[in-house]
């Protein structure tokens, strides 16, 4: 098994994070610095930071947080402002995917590596919706040009929907997760991004969530979501 996997399987943190900590030299497999990409057997030994990984046998734990600007999606300590200090959750928990400082909106936290493996996987298509906010019109062009696929980052992103909601608002539904997408998207059709705002993930929305509050998922909302993963 990919390390990565290994350890988000854990509960411990997610796989970009652990990505994170290889990057670092901070995990170790039998005694030797961890690269980028290693295989785990059951009987290697997987050490970081020179300690064993703890498990997380409690409850699965899925919340959702209306994250407020300026949060860093990250459970590394020395980060001012990293998620897991703000939510200040009894046990470990961690984000799943990212939305960057300056942007606010819904993220969903877990323990539950399992889930974060099914969710992050672009090909299943994953639908997430934003309320984005422009600096100048949203234009009929605009629209088309988004909606089509623009260029960033040497790829053409995928097809998606874009409905233009006020002068200088639109929302967008993607199904992929480039690095910084809409903003990139935005920029090379000459816009600069003012706000952007994640509204939904699949079927878990934030309607009646103030800024900053963090919920647990609701039973029936759960089970749908964990549906649509299988």
């Amino acid at each position: 098994m990919r390390i990565n996997k290994y350890i988000s399987e854990t509960g411990y943190c997610s796989r970009r994070e652990t990505n994170r900590l290889i990057a670092a030299g901070r995990i170790t497999i039998n005694g030797k610095v961890c690269e980028k990409g290693a295989d785990v057997e059951s009987e290697d030994i997987v050490l970081i930071d020179g300690k064993e990984i703890p498990h997380d046998d409690s409850e699965p734990v899925y919340l959702a947080l209306n994250k407020p600007i300026g949060i860093v999606c990250t459970a590394a300590e020395q980060v001012e402002g990293n998620i897991i200090e703000y939510v200040n959750y009894p046990s470990r928990i961690f984000a799943i995917g990212r939305l960057d400082k300056a942007s606010e909106g819904l993220i969903l936290l877990t323990n539950d590596g399992g889930i974060v493996n099914k969710m992050m996987r672009s090909e299943h298509n994953h639908e997430k919706e934003y309320v984005v906010t422009v600096d100048k019109p949203v234009t009929e062009e605009f629209v088309r040009a988004m909606s089509q696929g623009v260029e960033i980052l040497d790829v053409v992103t995928r097809p998606c929907e874009v409905y233009k909601q006020s002068e200088n608002v639109f929302r967008i539904i993607l199904t992929q997760g480039l690095n910084l997408q809409i903003r990139r998207m935005c920029k090379a059709l000459g816009y600069r991004v003012l706000k952007l705002e994640r509204i939904r993930i699949m079927n878990v929305t934030l309607d009646g969530m103030e800024r900053g509050q963090w919920r647990h998922l609701e039973k029936q909302e759960l089970e749908h979501l964990l549906s649509m993963l299988n």
